[in-house]
């Protein structure tokens, strides 16, 4: 019977761990909903709790729509609105649909208004490019964040809905003159980086 309880007990924490993002401390127990727990150029990045919490539209003063709060598509969309003033075109769809399968690397993709890469790529990722990976059995919407800080082997990302987690960083590989972002930092089984976007 003990045994029975200290596995349930065990259970209902990794439960909780997970659906937190990442390990629960007294920090993080003070997180509400819409605080702040990264910022990036200024922009933060903000809680979202459950990653399918969801608590109405954030606009823009002059009513861009930036998206859900506080989804990931959220914060990517704003911060290219507050960083460099791009609006785009597009301002609806999931994560995922951020990437257009039918172009080629390095075309222009009209609905982001931003050159599109893909993954692999002849052109390495830069800082501030945007990223997009795609569904999953464990997320059907997809997910998307910003290139934070790139090395010849890696890159991180800075991100929004992912728990605390907000940032996380992949491999990167050159192979025959292409750039390949790798690696699966976020515990999903199939992810796997689509490609990037890029203001021009």
């Amino acid at each position: 019977m003990e045994k029975k309880s200290i596995l349930t007990s065990f259970l209902l924490i990794t439960i909780l761990v997970f659906m937190s993002g990442g390990v629960i401390t007294k920090k993080q127990d003070r997180q509400v909903f819409g605080s702040a727990i990264d910022s990036y150029n200024g922009v933060n990045v903000y809680y979202n709790g459950n990653s399918k919490h969801i608590k109405g539209r954030n606009l823009s003063n002059d009513g861009y729509n930036f998206g859900l709060k506080y989804e990931c598509i959220e914060f990517v969309k704003r911060y290219y609105y507050l960083h460099f003033n791009h609006k785009m075109p597009f301002t609806s769809g999931n994560a995922k649909d951020f990437y257009n399968i039918n172009l080629k690397d390095g075309q222009r993709n009209i609905q982001r208004d931003l050159i599109q890469y893909s993954n692999p790529s002849k052109t390495k990722p830069e800082v501030d490019d945007l990223i997009i990976f795609p569904s999953n059995k464990f997320n059907h919407f997809g997910h998307v964040a910003i290139i934070s800080k790139v090395t010849n082997n890696g890159i991180e990302v800075v991100q929004q809905n992912m728990g605390f987690s907000s940032r996380a960083t992949f491999a990167l590989v050159n192979t025959n003159n292409e750039w390949k972002v790798t690696g699966n930092p976020f515990g999903w089984v199939d992810v796997k980086c689509l490609g990037w976007l890029r203001k021009d």
